[in-house]
This record gives structure tokens, C-alpha cells and sequence, in this order.
């Protein structure tokens, strides 16, 4: 049964954080975390399908992330071509449509190409729209936007930017939700998280589970979302949506 609520987030964007302090604390490798992480990914997928959420992006692997030990980027590494394998026939079956955000010139020919076959299959799923940032940043995002604009002689406008970002295809979050007692962005949807409210959780993302999903949808729907107007004008009926200026 899908659950719907006039205040429900179209599109809730999240940092899984927390996956390698969640197996450092259980004396296990810190790719275990990361496996823990993927079903916890599975548990919000459904649970943002069942309440009717329309976009969920999620932080997967940042461009910085190259950074962290050999062994543990290549365990990530692996883990992708698994849960590719694994995940999308699910999330086929479910009507999750997957895009893959991010930067794929430093990406194996076999994940590449599973990106694409994955995007492919799901192309034509309409319950849910899965955004899953991969060797992604903000400011890559922001500065590629740019280079493609210089390159067609097209003038520096925000409306022209907004077109060329990565995530063009569905509206910007309106709920930014960050796991494992982090308060920053960390470089994730910088240009797209201007006008989303933000949530932190202390549970660290293994953890996360539905009840968490609901409290931070809670938070949301308590918050008065006024894109620089009074709240004078919102009870007059006056609304504003940054994305139509």
C-alpha cells in the first residue's frame, strides 16, 4: 500500500555515511560495512516506494573517495559489479528507474558498461526515479555544467546551468538527509541542495532503517519551506518555486 501525505518529499537525497565505522566497531573489514550499506539502500528504496516519494538520490562513491585505502576502494569497486548483478532485476520488478550520476572516465570497462545496461533495462519504470551519485562531486558536477555551456557559446545564466547539471532530469531535493553524525554536504548536489531542508541523523547508515526514513520525513513536514518569503504570504496563498525563476 503506497502511503501519501500532502507534505511528502518529492525528492529526498541522502549521504549514507557511516558504513566503515559500522564494521570498525564489529572488529570486521571495513568493506563489510559497505555490503551492510547495500541493504540498507534496499530497505529505503521500498520504504521511499511505499510512501509515495517520487526521487531518491543517494550518495554512493565521491570523486574524493579514490583517496581511501587500495584495498578498500577495490572492495567497493567489487561490490558495484555485485549489486549490479544482483540488484537490478529487483528493482526492475519494483519500477525503480536508475540513473548513474558522476564522472565514468576513470571507471573499469565492465563497470561502465554495467552502468549502462542497468540504466537500459530499467529505462521505461516509472514508480521511482534512483539517482545513485558514483564518482561523483558538486563541483565537478558544477564546473562540468559550465564547460558544456563555454563549449556551445551559450551565456552563463542560472537557468542555463540548472539545464546542464547532472540531475537535470528530475527537481532539485527537498529533503537533504545525512547519516552517521556528520554535519556537513561533503560535496554532494551543491548546486541542487539550495533550497532543500536538511536532516541529521546520528545512526550510522547500516543502521538507518525505516523508522529513521519516517522521522527525518517528519522533520520535513514540521519545517515551513519559504523560499525567501513571510509567512504572511505563504498563508495568503502566494508560493514560490526556485526552479520556475
Amino acid at each position: 500500500m503506497t502511503i501519501t501525505s500532502p507534505a511528502m518529499p518529492h525528492h529526498i537525497a541522502i549521504v549514507m555515511d557511516g558504513n566503515g565505522r559500522w564494521a570498525t566497531r564489529r572488529f570486521l573489514p571495513r568493506v563489510a560495512g559497505h555490503k551492510q550499506g547495500v541493504e540498507s539502500l534496499r530497505r529505503c528504496v521500498k520504504a521511499c516506494v511505499d510512501r509515495g516519494v517520487a526521487v531518491l538520490t543517494v550518495f554512493a562513491f565521491s570523486s574524493e573517495n579514490w583517496n581511501r585505502p587500495v584495498e578498500e576502494v577495490s572492495g567497493l569497486m567489487d561490490l558495484m559489479v555485485g549489486a549490479l548483478g544482483r540488484e537490478v532485476p529487483k528493482l526492475s520488478h519494483d519500477g525503480v528507474r536508475l540513473h548513474f550520476i558522476g564522472e565514468r572516465g576513470g571507471l573499469s570497462e565492465k563497470i561502465a558498461a554495467g552502468l549502462l545496461q542497468a540504466e537500459a533495462a530499467t529505462a521505461r519504470n516509472t514508480r521511482l526515479v534512483l539517482n545513485v551519485c558514483f564518482n561523483y562531486g558538486g563541483r565537478w558536477d558544477i564546473a562540468r555544467a559550465a564547460a558544456q555551456l563555454v563549449a556551445r557559446g551559450e551565456p552563463l545564466t542560472e537557468a542555463n546551468l540548472d539545464a546542464a547539471m547532472a540531475l537535470s532530469h528530475v527537481p532539485d531535493p527537498d529533503l537533504f538527509i545525512r547519516t552517521g553524525g556528520e554535519q556537513r554536504l561533503s560535496n554532494f548536489l551543491l548546486w541542487q541542495s539550495a533550497y532543500a531542508e536538511l536532516f541529521f541523523s546520528d545512526r550510522l547508515w547500516p543502521e538507518f532503517d525505516e523508522a529513521a526514513l519516517d522521522e527525518a520525513i517528519a522533520a520535513f513536514q514540521r519545517r515551513e519551506r519559504r523560499f525567501g518569503q513571510t509567512s504572511a504570504q505563504l498563508a495568503g496563498g502566494a508560493r514560490h518555486d526556485p526552479q520556475a525563476a
